[in-house]
C-alpha cells in the first residue's frame, strides 16, 4: 500500500504479479473442488447425505438471518443528504433476466468443467457422488480420487507460499490506481460494509458455533485462522478450501470427535456450500441501498421485502450478473454498477473474509447437527442475543454520528453540471447572446446553402440559451453542451469559422426562414409537422420520455398503467404543441400545459402540473440542478424519439452533405464519446493525475 501511495499510476506494472499469483492459486481449486465433492459424497450412506441436507439447510438459513439483520440495519446510518444523478442508460433499457438453467444444470459437464460455471460443476459433482453412494465396486476409485486430493492439496500448499510476493504486488497496484475522488465518495459504503463485515466474522458467526457447538470461540478461530488472513490478501475464496477443509477435520479430532465420517461430512458440506450464496456475498446487496442513497431516490420500508427476495435469488449467480440485474430492477443508475466496481479491491477481501467463516460455521455446525454432538445451551444462546444486541446498537449509533460530522451535506452537482466544459478543445467562435430582430443578407436564390456557407467563411448555428445537455451556458459564461461541440466539429470540417445565433422554441421555424442561421442544432426531436415544414438531418441520437416530478411523488410514476389509472392528471410540456397532442391521445384524461421553458417549470410551474415530460436525457441534466426531482421514465418502455438537426432551405445537398458527416461521427466514436460526456457525465469532474509521493511531495515526475 505504502508504495502504491509513494508512485501512484506506475505501480500498475505490478498489476500481472498479481493477477499471476491468484492464477497459480486457482489452478488447482477447480479440481480440487470436484475431486472432494464427489469422494465425500461417495463415501457415505444415503441416511447421511439425506439428514446432512435437512440440516444444513437449516444451518445455512439461520447464517442468512443473521446477514439479512446486517443488510436491513447497517442503512440506518446513512445521513440525510441531497443528491441527483446523470442520464442512466440502465432506465431506459430492458430488464436482464438471469437463466438459472443454464447456470444451474450442466447439460454438457465436460464444457461446464472447462468454463468453471461452478454452480453447474457442483450440480454436476452432486449428483456423481450421490450416484455412487449406491454403488458396490466403488473401493478402487475412491482410493484413486484420495491420491489425487492429496496431490492437489500439496500444489496448493505450494503456491500458498508465494503470498508474500502476490499479496504485495496486488495492494501495491490497487493502491496506486484508486483515485482519491472515489475513495473519499465511496467511504460511506466502504465503512459500513467494513463495520457489519467485521462484526460477522469475530463476532455473530464464531459465537454462534460456540454456543450450539463443543468447540470454543478461541478453538473455533484457530481453525480458521490461516484460510481468514490468506483469504483477506487474496481475495479469492476458492483457494483457501482446501487448507479450510483440512482444518475444519482437524478441529474435530483435536476434541476427540473425529472419525471417518466426520471428515466425509466435512469434505461434502465445504464443496456444497459454495454455489449457495455465502453471508460475504450477501452482504454485498448493501450497496443497493448505499446506491439508492447516494443517486438521491433512497429505498423505503416497503421496498425492502421486494429488494430482498429479488437480491437473494440474484445472488444465486455471479454477483457481477446478479449486481447490474438488481440495480435495473429497482431503477437506480447503471453508473452505480461501475461505482461498486470501484470497491471491488477492498471490498472483494473483506467479502472473501466473511465468506471463510460463513464456511467454517456452516460445517462445523453442520457435521455436529448430523452426528448428534451439537447442542443447545438456551442461557448461553440468551447471552449471546443480548450481547450481539448491543453490539450492533452501539456500532450503529457510532457510525450515525461518524457520518454526520465526516460526510458534507452540501449537494455540489449542480455546480458539477453547471461547470461543466468541452471535452475536446474549442474552436474560437462567435456567440450571439440576442434573438436577431432583422434578416441577415440572403445569398442568391441559387446558390447551394453549402457553397453560401464557404464563400461567407462562417457556419451559423442555430441553438437555445437552456437547452440541458445540448446547448447552455455554464458558470464560466461559456456556450457549452454535447450539440455545441457537435456543431464546432462541423463547422472544423467544413473549414470555417463559427457563429451561434440564439432562437426561441416557438420561433425555430421563423428564424430559419428568415437566414438567421443555417442549421439548427439543439437537441431537437424529429415530429411530423417539422418535417413537413423543414429540412432534416438523419437521426444522430434517440431519446427516451419521461415524467419529471417531485422526488416524493416517482413511485407513482412508475408505470403507465399507474399513470393512465390516475383519473385526472396535469401534464406540462415545453414549447411542443405535437408532444402535447401525443400525451393527449395517450390519455384522454390529462390536461396539457405548455411551458415556455424548463426553467418555468422548476421555478414554480411545477406546482400547477403534476409532472414535466420530456426527454429522460434532458430531465436528468436538469434535475442535477434541481435535486428535488427526479426523472423517472415509466415501464414499459414507449420507443425512441430520433433527434436531428433543422437545415435552412431544405437545401439537398448540404442535407446530404450532413447526414454524411453524422454518420462519419457515429462510426468514429465522436457521438459516443460526447454523449458519454455530457448525458453520463463521464470525466464531468477533475481529471487530473492520481496524487502521489514522488509526484505532489517530492517532484519527482510530472
Amino acid at each position: 500500500m505504502a508504495l502504491g501511495l509513494f508512485i501512484g499510476e506506475y505501480a500498475a506494472v505490478l498489476q500481472p504479479i498479481g493477477d499471476g499469483f491468484v492464477m497459480l492459486l486457482q489452478m488447482a481449486v477447480l479440481p480440487y473442488f470436484f475431486v472432494t465433492l464427489v469422494l465425500g459424497l461417495g463415501s457415505i450412506s444415503f441416511e447421511q447425505a439425506k439428514l446432512l441436507g435437512l440440516r444444513g439447510a437449516a444451518v445455512l438459513a439461520t447464517l442468512w438471518s443473521l446477514c439479512f439483520l446486517m443488510i436491513f440495519s447497517l442503512p440506518l446510518t446513512f445521513p440525510d443528504i441531497e443528491s441527483a444523478s446523470f442520464f442512466s442508460t440502465s432506465s431506459v433499457q430492458p430488464v436482464q433476466e438471469i437463466d438459472f438453467l443454464k447456470l444451474y444444470i450442466p447439460a454438457n459437464p465436460f464444457n461446464t468443467l472447462a468454463s468453471g460455471v461452478l454452480p453447474g460443476v457442483v450440480v454436476f459433482g452432486l449428483s456423481l457422488g450421490v450416484a455412487l453412494i449406491g454403488v458396490k465396486e466403488k473401493t478402487a476409485l475412491l482410493e484413486t480420487l484420495s491420491s489425487v486430493q492429496a496431490g492437489l492439496i500439496r500444489i496448493t500448499q505450494f503456491v500458498v507460499r508465494l503470498t508474500p510476493i502476490g499479496v504485495f504486488a496486488l495492494a501495491a497496484a490497487a493502491a496506486g490506481t484508486m483515485t482519491m475522488e472515489e475513495v473519499e465518495r465511496l467511504q460511506v459504503y466502504l465503512v459500513i460494509y467494513t463495520a457489519g463485515a467485521l462484526i460477522l466474522t469475530l463476532w455473530l458467526a464464531p459465537m454462534l458455533v460456540s454456543a450450539v457447538t463443543p468447540f470454543s470461540f478461541r478453538e473455533v478461530f484457530r481453525a480458521a485462522k490461516d484460510p481468514l488472513v490468506t483469504g483477506f490478501t487474496t481475495g479469492n475464496l476458492l483457494v483457501v478450501l482446501p487448507l479450510l477443509t483440512e482444518n475444519i477435520k482437524a478441529l474435530f479430532h483435536s476434541k476427540g470427535i473425529g472419525s471417518d465420517e466426520t471428515d466425509s461430512l466435512v469434505g461434502v458440506t465445504v464443496p456444497i456450500s459454495y454455489p449457495f450464496p455465502d453471508i460475504g456475498t450477501l452482504l454485498i446487496m448493501v450497496f443497493v441501498p448505499f446506491a439508492a442513497w447516494f443517486s438521491g431516490s433512497p429505498l423505503t420500508f416497503d421496498d425492502y421485502p421486494g429488494f430482498s427476495v429479488v437480491g437473494f435469488f440474484s445472488f444465486f449467480g455471479s454477483v457481477e450478473i446478479g449486481m447490474p440485474f438488481l440495480l435495473d430492477q429497482l431503477r437506480l443508475p447503471s453508473d452505480m454498477f461501475e461505482l461498486y466496481l470501484m470497491t471491488l479491491f477492498y471490498i472483494g477481501r473483506f467479502a472473501t473474509l466473511v465468506a471463510v467463516i460463513h464456511i467454517a460455521a456452516l460445517a462445523a455446525m453442520t457435521t455436529c447437527a448430523v452426528t448428534g454432538v451439537l447442542r443447545f445451551n438456551y442461557r448461553r444462546l440468551a447471552i449471546y442475543v443480548g450481547i450481539s444486541v448491543a453490539i450492533l446498537g452501539a456500532v450503529l449509533l457510532g457510525l450515525r454520528a461518524y457520518f454526520g460530522w465526516s460526510v458534507s451535506q452540501a449537494y455540489t452537482k449542480d455546480q458539477l453540471v453547471a461547470s461543466m466544459r468541452w471535452l475536446q478543445d474549442p474552436m474560437p467562435s462567435i456567440v450571439q447572446r440576442e434573438v436577431p430582430d432583422k434578416d441577415f443578407a440572403l445569398p442568391p436564390a441559387d446558390q447551394p446553402v453549402l457553397d453560401a456557407i464557404r464563400e461567407r467563411g462562417v457556419l451559423r448555428v442555430g441553438y437555445v440559451r437552456d437547452a440541458l445537455p445540448y446547448s447552455f451556458f455554464n458558470t464560466n459564461d461559456e456556450l457549452v453542451g454535447f450539440d455545441v461541440e457537435m456543431a464546432q466539429l462541423l463547422a472544423t470540417d467544413i473549414g470555417v469559422q463559427l457563429e451561434f445565433v440564439p432562437f426561441e422554441r416557438h420561433s425555430l421555424l421563423d428564424q430559419l426562414n428568415a437566414r438567421h442561421f443555417d442549421i439548427a442544432m439543439a437537441g431537437i426531436v424529429s415530429t411530423p409537422p417539422l418535417a413537413e415544414r423543414a429540412g432534416l438531418s438523419d437521426s444522430y441520437l434517440d431519446v427516451n420520455l419521461a415524467v419529471v416530478v417531485e422526488d416524493h411523488r416517482r413511485k407513482a410514476f412508475d408505470t403507465m398503467d399507474e399513470i393512465r389509472a390516475m383519473p385526472s392528471i396535469s401534464l406540462g410540456v415545453v414549447g411542443d404543441n405535437y408532444l402535447g397532442t401525443r400525451l393527449k391521445r395517450a390519455m384522454p384524461q390529462a390536461e396539457v400545459r405548455i411551458f415556455s421553458s424548463p426553467e418555468e417549470f422548476f421555478d414554480g410551474g411545477f406546482l400547477e402540473v403534476d409532472a414535466l415530460v420530456m426527454s429522460a436525457q434532458a430531465g436528468s441534466a436538469w434535475t442535477l440542478l434541481y435535486p428535488r426531482f427526479s426523472a423517472v421514465v415509466p415501464r414499459p418502455l414507449q420507443g425512441a424519439d430520433p433527434l436531428v438537426y433543422v437545415i435552412r432551405n431544405r437545401d439537398r445537398i448540404f442535407t446530404e452533405f450532413v447526414n454524411r458527416w453524422i454518420e462519419i461521427r457515429v462510426k468514429d466514436g465522436t457521438v459516443q464519446k460526447l454523449h458519454d460526456h455530457w448525458f453520463l457525465g463521464k470525466d464531468a469532474g477533475h481529471t487530473g493525475k492520481r496524487w502521489s509521493v514522488i509526484r505532489d511531495v517530492l517532484g519527482w515526475v510530472e
